[in-house]
């Protein structure tokens, strides 16, 4: 018999993402979530089946609507803000009250995702679907329900949009992998996959934790909801499309549900016929972003991605951006979630290399373009301090960013490049440049007068 208490039996099952309550949700769902954590945990093949009437939940909504507001964000097709609806009459309380009665009555449904292009690093845009405010509550309600049934199933090699996992966790893997001998890597590439995703498909992964037909409607409500497409140019008056395919990028549940379906491909890595198996292959996946790491990669391997992702999996993989390296001492490289790997040749022992882990071009490019675009002519009229805080937020958020690793020259040669952007946009402010007390430097006036951040 163990001596172990349930506590502690409990907590020995339990991911440290529901060990602590990290998001201050209230007690009561607290517990319930770690109930259903453990429940899936112990029970792999277990379906849900009683989950609907927790998701509209008093104290599950008022969860949910503090976590909307807590990330703020724009409108959706209807143009109601979160401000709006708190000064409204009866303010959260009025609109959190009419949205249980809903659901509870199964009268509730989406509004169209506001669909609009943001722009990408390479210079093309991105679609990024937004949500009502009163969708997005009621998403986020039925992510708090459904997120620790399939945290339970995820694997470790996932890391993407996960609690208490980040994106530098995936970094370390990968530098672990690579400082055990694993340094040929498949860097693989999907083409479109949250607009891709089949509906089918992932409803079946769904289906087969979660038997209870009001959530599993909830779900397909969402993935059917119409697009509203944004006319940039106002000449055309925005379209609604529904589609087979996809999950909008902006979504609250969105990240969740592509994890789950990308989460087969990593079950299906570590199979008795898979390349983790076969190869003694690693898989690193960070969302839809994954790199195969192996101490060789042969036709095998790729067929095997191939196969399972695009015939299987129904997703297409871009193969102008899809490739296979080999780091080691070759000056081959890899870039991953905006850090480079490279093995370097030591400074003080030419015979030797080590791994060097550093911001990338590309990264350090669009850090570039990001304070051309705060150091511009159209800012010539910013009052300094205000102008130096914007570039302070922006440089900070990065550095915090990139620091985790050696990040080699690259932080020197952003300092400098920093430091001349200010000195030339000084220099052209309105009518009055602005220049260093005579005797003082540039770079000391505008790294200690004006207080600017340096990396």
């Amino acid at each position: 018999m163990s001596g172990k208490t349930t506590t502690e039996q409990e907590n020995s099952i339990l991911s440290p993402a529901f060990q602590k309550n990290s998001l201050g949700l209230p007690e009561p769902l607290f517990r319930l979530r770690k109930k259903l954590y453990i429940k899936a945990k112990r029970e792999p093949g277990f379906r849900f089946y009683a989950l609907y009437d927790r998701i509209y939940r008093q104290d599950v909504l008022a969860a949910a609507w503090t976590l909307v507001v807590r990330n703020g964000g724009a409108p959706g097709v209807d143009g109601v803000s979160i401000r709006q609806i708190q000064t409204s009459s009866g303010g959260e309380q009025a609109f959190l009250k009419e949205l249980r009665i809903s659901l509870q009555e199964k009268r509730y449904k989406p509004q169209a995702v506001r669909r609009v292009m943001i722009p990408k690093a390479n210079g093309g845009e991105r679609p990024l679907g937004i949500p009502t405010i009163r969708d997005r509550v009621v998403q986020t309600a039925a992510k708090l329900i459904l997120e620790p049934i399939f945290e339970a199933d995820f694997l470790d090699s996932s890391y993407g949009f996960r609690p208490k996992k980040s994106a530098h966790d995936a970094l370390t893997a990968i530098k672990t992998a690579l400082e055990q001998g694993y340094t040929a890597v498949y860097d693989a590439d999907l083409k479109g996959y949250f607009d891709t995703i089949p509906h089918d498909k992932l409803m079946a992964c769904v289906e087969m934790r979660v038997s209870d037909r009001s959530v599993l409607r909830l779900i397909r409500l969402w993935l059917k909801a119409p697009v509203q497409e944004s006319s940039n140019d106002g000449q055309h008056p925005p379209g609604n499309v529904r589609k087979k395919h996809g999950t909008p990028q902006g979504g609250v549940i969105s990240p969740l549900l592509a994890n789950l379906y990308l989460h087969w491909l990593d079950k299906r890595f570590h199979a008795e016929n898979g390349p983790a198996q076969f190869a003694g292959a690693h898989i690193i996946r960070y969302a839809d972003d994954f790199v195969i790491l192996a101490r060789f990669i042969g036709p095998d391997i790729r067929s095997w991605v191939e196969c399972i992702v695009e015939q299987w999996m129904g997703l297409t993989i871009n193969q102008e951006k899809t490739s296979i390296r080999h780091l080691g001492n070759n000056g081959d490289s890899l870039d991953f979630l905006g850090y480079s790997f490279r093995y370097k040749r030591s400074r003080y022992k030419a015979e030797e290399y080590y791994l060097s882990i550093e911001p990338s071009n590309k990264a350090c490019s669009c850090e570039r373009d990001s304070i051309r675009r705060l150091l511009n002519s159209y800012t010539a009229f910013v009052p300094i301090s205000e102008l130096i805080a914007r570039v302070n937020r922006q440089t900070t958020g990065w550095k915090n960013y990139f620091d985790h690793f050696h990040h080699g020259m690259q932080f020197q040669r952003m300092n400098y490049f920093l430091c001349h952007r200010m000195v030339k946009h000084l220099k052209r402010r309105s009518q009055r440049p602005v220049r260093p007390p005579v005797g003082m430097r540039w770079y000391e006036f505008i790294y200690g007068r004006l207080g600017l951040i340096r990396l």
